[in-house]
């Protein structure tokens, strides 16, 4: 297990695609407080253009708050580059053959399987650790972060919400045959939970409510609410990669 964790950093590391995730990761950080900065410089650049139009722009003012709302809009799109990115990992072995070897020596299949998922969620914990400490750090530095409350803790339900969809992942990726028919899996059950978090008699307990962590900083709800979503992520994350185990055993390589 330990070999194949390395032999998945030098995958990672050749192809570029850890690379480039940090990258993607380290912008998004810094574009959060970067636009809150600009955004009243941009308004006082635009408000002549307005004025001819007969709209009048009120100053405005930022803070911290407004950099963390920049967090939570964006931090989505880096969750949705990774699992793009990250959607081959296991189609690519079946399609390559490089797991026949592999498992004809006696490497597990779990152990395997292990492996990769543990890759996977390291790594996006690594990528969000990294964005939310940039956008910390530069927040601390040009506002005050005490603005915001319940910080960590919202900071904790994104995360989880990530898991969440990682865990989705590593599912289809145990079961389905090539990239698209994973990216298709795991995007229907996310919209299909978006769209039942429409419905307040579900709101309360889908991981999607997890991602409305811009309650907890502005005071309009309380960490309690989020248990249930909490609890239903974990829950759900444990059955998909007990399923991905089952699935995996069985699958053709």
């Amino acid at each position: 297990m330990k070999a194949f964790l390395k032999k998945e950093w030098m995958e990672w590391s050749r192809t570029g695609r850890m690379f480039l995730l940090l990258i993607i990761f380290i912008l998004l950080g810094i574009m959060n407080p970067a636009l809150a900065k600009l955004t009243p410089w941009l308004m006082e650049a635009l408000s002549d253009s307005l004025a001819d139009t007969g709209l009048q722009t009120t100053a405005v003012t930022v803070d911290a708050m407004t950099s963390w709302a920049q967090f939570y809009k964006n931090i989505p799109m880096g969750l949705l580059v990774f699992v793009l990115l990250c959607s081959g990992s296991f189609t690519g072995e079946y399609q390559q053959g490089t797991l026949v070897p592999v498992v004809a020596k006696g490497l597990s299949r779990r152990k395997i399987l292990a492996a990769k998922s543990l890759f996977l969620l390291g790594a996006w914990t690594t990528l969000y650790l990294i964005c939310f400490g940039i956008t910390y750090g530069y927040n601390a530095y040009f506002w005050d972060n005490a603005i915001a409350k319940n910080l960590l803790f919202a900071g904790a339900c994104n995360w989880l919400f990530g898991i969440w969809v990682l865990a989705l992942l590593i599912f289809f990726s145990a079961a389905a045959k090539n990239s698209p028919q994973v990216m298709l899996g795991t995007g229907s059950v996310v919209m299909g939970a978006c769209l039942l978090h429409m419905f307040p008699r579900f709101s309360s307990v889908l991981p999607v409510k997890l991602m409305e962590g811009l309650t907890l900083l502005q005071g309009a709800e309380e960490p309690e609410d989020f248990y249930a979503a909490m609890a239903s992520a974990v829950a759900m994350a444990v059955l998909c990669i007990t399923a991905a185990s089952l699935s995996f055993d069985k699958k053709r390589l």
